[in-house]
C-alpha cells in the first residue's frame, strides 16, 4: 500500500517520463550481418539442451532425467582427475541482433520504448551456464554429466542507463575463478550505437556443479592462469569470495548491528516520537517520509512447465526477471518518479523452485538517500497442501531517479534490521561507482 497522493504523483509523473522512447542511430553493427557465425541469444537454451540432453517436451522428462542419471559414472572422483582449461577456453560471444533482425525486438521492448532488463537478466543467466558448460565439457562424451545450477549473482554494475531497443547487442564473457565445485563466470554487454560499441553492464555469477540427478556437489576442471593479466583477474575471484563470507558472517541474521548501527535504529525511534506525549508507544511519521509498511508490493506466480530449465526446475532467470519487475515498480510506485537501475547485488538462490510451485514475491523498499531506493525482493514457494513456506531467493536492487526521494522509516526491530541491511547493500554498491 502506497500513500494516494505518491500513487497519484506517480501516475502524472510517470506517463510523462514513459511517454517517449529512445531512437537509435546506426545500430545495425556490421559484425551482426546475415550469415556471421556467432552464437544467437535466441539459441543458447537449445544449446544447453544438446549439452546435457535435455528433452524438449515436458512429456518426456521423466524419461530424460532417467537416462541423465546413468551418467554419474563419467563423474570425476577428484579435480585431480580433470584436465585443466584456461580462460580462452571457456571464452563466449553471443549477439542479440535487435537492430539488424527487427523480428527479435517483440519479446525484449517495454512499453516505453527501451529494453526490458528483466529479459537481459534471462539472458546473463543462460549464458552464465554456458559459459561454465564450455569450460568444463569433455570431448570424448556425447552429454555433460554435471548439473551446472545459478549458486549467486554477485554483481551487476550498469555503465549505462538506456538500452535501445532497436540497436545490436553483443554479450561477451568467461570464466574467471574456480573451485573445486564452483565456477565464477564474468560477463560484458556491449551495444552498438552510433558507429560504435559501448559498454552497457557487467555481471558476475557464481555457479556450481553437481551430480547428473543435481543431488551431490561434483567436481569441475581447473584453472590453468596464463600470464600475469589472467592471475590478477583470479585474484580478484579470490577476494570476491572472501568478501562474500565476510558479508555471510556478518549478516544482522546472525549478530547484532555495529555500534554506529545501533545509534541509527535509535535516532530513527526518536524522530519519530511524538513530542507532545511521553511514551514510547506514540510515534508520528516525519516531513517527507513514509513508513516501511507502506513502502511494499507483493506478487504471485504459478510455475507453469514452459518456464522450466533444462533441469525440468523453473529457470533462475525467469525468477529473476520477475523479481526485478516486481522490484522496479516497487521503486517507481514509491518514487512517484520512473525509476533507473543502477545495480544487481547478492543475489542468492537458497532453494530450486519445482513445477507446479505456488511462487510467492514479496518487495520492500528498504532504504533511501537522496535519488536512490534500495529494494529488497523475498521469494518463497507455498506448499498449497502443507501450508508449509520454504525461501527460495533474495534479491537486492538499487535505483535512482531524476528527484529526491521520500525517507523510509523503520517501526518495529524486524524493519529496523532491514534498513541497515538495506544501507549495507546501497554502501556496498556505491563503492564501485
Amino acid at each position: 500500500m502506497f500513500p494516494q497522493r505518491i500513487l497519484k504523483k506517480a501516475t502524472a509523473v510517470t506517463s510523462r517520463a514513459f511517454s517517449l522512447g529512445p531512437v537509435c542511430l546506426q545500430g545495425k553493427a556490421p559484425d551482426m550481418a546475415e550469415g556471421n557465425s556467432h552464437l544467437l541469444v535466441t539459441n543458447v537454451r537449445n544449446r544447453l539442451r544438446q549439452i546435457v540432453g535435455a528433452s524438449t517436451n515436458w512429456k518426456d522428462h521423466q524419461q530424460a532425467m532417467t537416462e541423465r542419471a546413468l551418467l554419474s559414472k563419467h563423474l570425476a572422483t577428484c579435480q585431480n582427475d580433470l584436465p585443466a582449461k584456461t580462460m580462452k577456453d571457456s571464452a563466449i560471444e553471443v549477439h542479440l541482433p535487435l537492430g539488424t533482425q527487427p523480428s527479435l525486438r517483440e519479446k525484449y521492448l517495454n512499453y516505453h520504448n527501451t529494453v526490458r532488463f528483466g529479459r537481459i537478466l534471462e539472458d546473463l543467466d543462460s549464458l552464465a551456464v554456458l559459459i561454465c558448460y564450455s569450460h568444463t565439457w569433455n570431448k570424448e562424451l556425447q552429454r555433460s554429466p554435471l548439473s551446472i545450477v545459478t549458486a549467486l549473482v554477485d554483481k551487476i554494475d550498469m555503465r549505462k542507463n538506456i538500452i535501445y531497443p532497436d540497436c545490436d547487442i553483443k554479450f561477451t564473457g568467461h570464466v574467471t575463478w574456480v573451485g573445486k565445485s564452483s565456477i565464477e563466470a564474468k560477463m560484458h554487454m556491449t551495444q552498438f550505437h552510433d558507429g560504435a560499441y559501448s559498454p552497457v553492464l557487467d555481471a558476475t555469477f557464481v555457479m556450481v556443479a553437481r551430480d547428473p540427478e543435481n543431488k551431490r556437489a561434483a567436481f569441475v576442471n581447473p584453472l590453468k592462469l596464463e600470464g600475469p593479466e589472467e592471475e590478477k583477474i583470479f585474484q580478484q575471484g579470490e577476494i570476491n569470495k572472501k568478501r562474500r563470507v565476510d558479508l555471510s558472517t556478518a549478516s544482522l541474521l546472525k549478530v547484532a548491528p555495529t555500534a554506529d548501527e545501533r545509534t541509527i535504529v535509535h535516532n530513527l525511534f526518536l524522530n519519530t516520537l511524538d513530542s507532545k506525549t511521553v511514551s514510547f508507544r506514540s510515534r508520528i511519521l516525519p516531513p517527507n517520509s513514509v513508513w516501511m509498511e507502506d513502502a511494499k508490493m507483493k506478487g504471485l506466480e504459478i510455475c507453469h512447465p514452459q518456464e522450466r530449465n533444462i533441469f525440468n526446475r523453473i529457470f533462475g532467470g525467469f525468477l529473476m526477471r520477475k523479481a526485478y519487475e516486481l522490484g522496479w515498480a516497487n521503486a517507481c510506485a514509491f518514487a512517484g518518479y520512473r525509476p533507473i537501475l543502477v545495480a544487481v547485488d547478492d543475489i542468492l538462490f537458497q532453494k530450486p523452485v519445482e513445477i507446479g510451485s505456488l511462487l510467492l514475491l514479496s518487495s520492500q523498499v528498504c532504504y533511501t538517500e537522496g535519488e536512490h531506493v534500495q529494494v529488497r525482493v523475498h521469494t518463497e514457494v507455498l506448499d498449497p497442501l502443507t501450508r508449509q513456506h520454504s525461501t527460495t531467493n533474495v534479491f537486492h536492487f538499487t535505483f535512482r531517479v531524476e528527484m529526491s526521494v521520500p525517507a523510509v522509516v523503520p517501526q518495529s526491530y524486524g524493519e529496523s534490521m532491514l534498513y541497515l541491511d538495506g544501507k549495507r547493500h546501497f554502501n556496498e554498491t556505491m563503492k564501485g561507482q
